[in-house]
């Protein structure tokens, strides 16, 4: 029978590139556009939180995409995390000093938001 061994492996992620450079939209919408990553940073403005806590919070992404989704914020420096322990211990995801950077942003588009719903 064969044993399976688990390496932990640690390696930083390079930066994603943004697709046209020198664009500061497109810079922006590569690490805040999507779906998900501003409702992120929303709910990561309030409190650091585990990532069961985000799933509640959101409970129509799936796991793949909330990973996929921090493990880009993380890449951008927009959050951190923290390991409290060793595997399989809960990881406290916080939005870094950049990361509040984008808060006017997120209240920004929350409130235009707000008035386009309110107009239908």
């Amino acid at each position: 029978m064969a044993t399976r061994r688990h390496v932990e492996v640690t390696t930083r992620r390079t930066r994603r590139r943004n697709p046209v450079s020198d664009c500061p939209l497109t810079a922006a919408l590569a690490a805040l556009g999507g779906k998900w990553k501003l409702i992120i940073i929303y709910w990561l403005a309030e409190s650091p939180r585990q990532f069961l806590e985000l799933r509640r919070l959101m409970p129509r992404i799936s796991h793949k995409v909330l990973s996929e989704q921090l493990r880009e914020l993380i890449d951008d420096g927009i959050v951190d995390q923290e390991r409290t322990g060793r595997v399989p211990a809960p990881v406290i995801y916080s939005l870094t000093d950049y990361g509040r950077s984008a808060l006017p942003i997120t209240e920004a588009v929350r409130q235009w938001g707000r008035g386009h719903i309110d107009r239908f």
